[in-house]
C-alpha cells in the first residue's frame, strides 16, 4: 500500500531560503517531518491542506505543520511563484520551551492555525511587519561574518516571537475563503481524534451520513489519497511522535490502532525504513 510521501529533509535546527519558479511540475500530496512557514509573495497558487483549498495573496503566510497533507497547484498564469520558506524541527521550538525562564512556547502559531485556518493574511502598516522580519532573516542566512550562525538564531527566535505576537494583537487574519466540504472535514477531524479505535469506512459512511461509495469517491478527490491510506499515514506519523517518549513499543502500537505488534513494525518499517526499536535508538 503506497503511504503520502515524505518531501524536503531538515538537518539543521531551522532554514530560511527564497524561491521563484516561472514554471513547475505538478507536485503530489506530501508531508514533513517539521514545521513550515511559507510567506507568499507572487504568482497564482491554489494551497491544499487537510482537504481545505486557500487561494493565496501576496503576504499571505501558510502554516503547515509537522505530518499534515499538502500540496501547492499551480494555476496557469504569466507570473511566477515566490516565496520565502521557513523549514523548523519540531524538537528546536521544544527545546527551546524547555529552556527558557518563562512560559514560552514558540509553536503556539502552528496550533492556532490548525485550530483556525491555515493560511493567514497580514495587511502592510501592522505593528510587526512579518514581511519585513523574514525578509531580513532570509538575507541574514546568506551572510557570512562574525557569529553568523548564532545571529542566524538570534533573528528567527525573534521571527517566531513576533510572528505569535502578531496572532495575539489580531494583526493576522484567518482566510475565511477556504474551499472545502464540510462532511469532509468532519471526516478528518473524527479519524485523528480516534486513531486508536478501528475505523472502517462503513463506520466513518455511517458516521457522516454518506454512502460507502460516495465518501471513498470524495476523500480521495479532497485529499489526494484513500481512506485507508490516509488513516494509516497518521497513525504511524503519531507513532513516530510517541516513540520519542518512554512508553513501551508495544502499547504505542495499541494506542495508535494496530490490533498486533508485528503488523505495526512491518507497517512502520515500510513507511519509515527502520524498526520502531531501531527508530528509538537513533
Amino acid at each position: 500500500m503506497k503511504d503520502y510521501e515524505k518531501k524536503g529533509y531538515l538537518v539543521s535546527d531551522f532554514r530560511v531560503f527564497r524561491l521563484k519558479d516561472a514554471s513547475l511540475k505538478p507536485i503530489p500530496f506530501h508531508y514533513h517531518d517539521f514545521h513550515k512557514i511559507i510567506l507568499f509573495l507572487d504568482g497564482d497558487i491554489d494551497y491544499v491542506i487537510e482537504g481545505k483549498t486557500y487561494h493565496l495573496a501576496a503576504r499571505d503566510i501558510v502554516f503547515v505543520s509537522a505530518g499534515e497533507i499538502h500540496r501547492p497547484i499551480f494555476l496557469p498564469s504569466q507570473a511566477a511563484y515566490e516565496r520565502i520558506v521557513i523549514y523548523v524541527a519540531p524538537d528546536f521550538l521544544s527545546r527551546w520551551q524547555a529552556q527558557g525562564r518563562e512560559s514560552v512556547d514558540l509553536a503556539r502559531c502552528f496550533v492556532q492555525a490548525r485550530q483556525t485556518a491555515s493560511v493567514m493574511h497580514q495587511a502592510p502598516g501592522t505593528n510587526h511587519d512579518l514581511l519585513f522580519h523574514m525578509e531580513r532573516l532570509e538575507k541574514a542566512s546568506r551572510a557570512e561574518g562574525f557569529a553568523s550562525g548564532l545571529y542566524m538564531e538570534v533573528l528567527f527566535i525573534e521571527f517566531m516571537i513576533l510572528l505569535n505576537r502578531s496572532l495575539d494583537d489580531h494583526e493576522l487574519a484567518g482566510l475565511d475563503n477556504a474551499s472545502y466540504d464540510p462532511k469532509i472535514q468532519n471526516i478528518l477531524a473524527y479519524i485523528n481524534q480516534h486513531l486508536a479505535e478501528p475505523l472502517s469506512v462503513d463506520a466513518l459512511a455511517a458516521h457522516a451520513y454518506m454512502s460507502k461509495f460516495y465518501l471513498m469517491r470524495k476523500f480521495k478527490a479532497d485529499t489526494g489519497y484513500g481512506i485507508h491510506q490516509y488513516i494509516r499515514s497518521k497513525r504511524l506519523l503519531l507513532a513516530r511522535d510517541l516513540l520519542k517518549t518512554d512508553l513501551p513499543i508495544t502499547q504505542i502500537s495499541a494506542e495508535v490502532g494496530f490490533a498486533d505488534y508485528s503488523t505495526f513494525s512491518r507497517a512502520f518499517k515500510e513507511m519509515f525504513q527502520c524498526s520502531p526499536r531501531e527508530y528509538r535508538t537513533r
